[in-house]
């Protein structure tokens, strides 16, 4: 009996030993769930505690991103003809996005003819530079220049200062890139009246006096029509970025030589074109005296012009297209070179007078032209004329 007693009490206690085991092995399987799942929060924690504290390095792009960049001031550029308008409305949108660059002339306008209006004349006083071409290209502006300029207006006249050529001559190879240093304020004096002096009577005397009050070419001595150089015009571009930073930051200087840049690229362009003509088929007769840069960097010749003039103000006599009639049957020429800006209508009789051969071929000489034309800028009016021309030559 008493073992029986015992046996039962050392069942009981087995069985009360293996229950508490289970419930200690139930107890440490929640603790360890438990610390994983805290670690796990804290991990999670830390690591959007890390993504929200950004690094020094980010702290200090964005300090960085916040610091205003420097821009050039709002400036006002007024521009007499559509060609410097071009290259001075890329100047300033490179430099100043913001600024005005407004041009007097509109497409299609001749430059030796146009008169401003009262509202342009107001635009030249309060502009903060007038950028003209000068060399009395202008002839209808040159009243209104010179009053702007007597009311305070700065007017910067870029064809005396890229060594510019006198009319039927030549500065050979001395025009190149390196004239850009060249041409500072000295020019001026050295082109100005002595130039005028050492050329002045005797051109006059040249195309006789029936043209020497209306020719007097209408300029002086000098030939106004520099931009038919490319790389004039590039000068040009850096010369009028440098005058406008003088007073609006370096970054219209910078803006000035990267228009140079691209406008001496695309010379390039030109110079093939033109020079794909045979050295003996460069002759041009042209509608008055406008392409002798063309022909001095080219090596082409002028053998004619409908106006024997500088300017198309001028008129020619019925003894001048005599003369251009016998020389365009002399030289075997067999095409007129017009100009979209003036009429083609003396051009026309005159090549139907030298024979049915003679074509007439319009070039874009004194504007850009208008949406469509090939010529809405300088760089493209460029080399849209050295497609004509050479296109023109090398079918005859």
């Amino acid at each position: 009996m008493y073992s029986r007693k015992l046996a039962l009490l050392t069942a009981a206690a087995l069985a009360s030993a293996g229950s508490l085991v289970a419930c200690s092995s139930s107890d440490d399987s929640s603790s360890s769930e438990a610390t994983a799942s805290q670690s796990a929060t804290e991990d999670e924690t830390s690591s959007v505690e890390e993504e929200a504290d950004p690094s020094s390095t980010d702290d200090a792009a964005t300090a960085d991103a916040s610091e205003p960049e420097p821009s050039a001031p709002s400036v006002s550029v007024v521009s007499t003809t559509t060609m410097l308008g071009s290259v001075v409305g890329d100047i300033v949108a490179c430099a100043s996005p913001d600024s005005t660059a407004i041009t007097l002339m509109p497409v299609g306008a001749d430059p030796h003819d146009f008169s401003p209006s009262s509202a342009q004349v107001a635009d030249l006083v309060t502009s903060d530079l007038v950028v003209a071409n000068g060399l009395m290209l202008e002839a209808g502006l040159e009243d209104a220049l010179e009053n702007a300029e007597s009311d305070g207006a700065t007017v910067l006249e870029v064809a005396p200062l890229v060594d510019p050529i006198p009319f039927g001559g030549k500065h050979g190879d001395e025009h190149g890139d390196e004239h850009g240093d060249e041409h500072g304020d000295e020019h001026g004096d050295e082109h100005g009246d002595v130039h005028g002096d050492e050329h002045g009577d005797e051109h006059g005397d040249e195309h006789g006096d029936e043209h020497g009050d209306e020719h007097a070419h209408a300029h002086g001595s000098e030939d106004p029509h520099f931009w038919f150089d490319m790389n004039r015009m590039a000068t040009a571009a850096e010369i009028i970025g440098a005058e406008l930073a003088e007073d609006n930051g370096d970054v219209f200087a910078e803006c000035g030589s990267k228009i140079a840049d691209q406008i001496r690229s695309a010379e390039q362009d030109v110079r093939t074109l033109l020079e794909s003509v045979p050295a003996d088929q460069r002759i041009l007769v042209t509608d008055h005296d406008a392409l002798g840069y063309l022909a001095d960097v080219y090596g082409y010749e002028i053998a004619g012009t409908v106006i024997p003039s500088g300017s198309t103000l001028a008129e020619p006599s019925s003894a001048d297209l005599v003369e251009l009639v016998e020389v365009i049957e002399d030289e075997g020429v067999q095409v007129i070179f017009a100009n979209t800006a003036d009429p083609t209508t003396l051009a026309d009789a005159i090549a139907a007078e030298a024979g049915s051969d003679v074509q007439v071929v319009t070039l874009f000489v004194g504007s850009l032209g208008g949406p469509g034309s090939g010529a809405e800028d300088y760089v493209s009016m460029m080399l849209t004329n050295a497609e004509l021309i050479s296109g023109a030559l090398n079918a005859t």
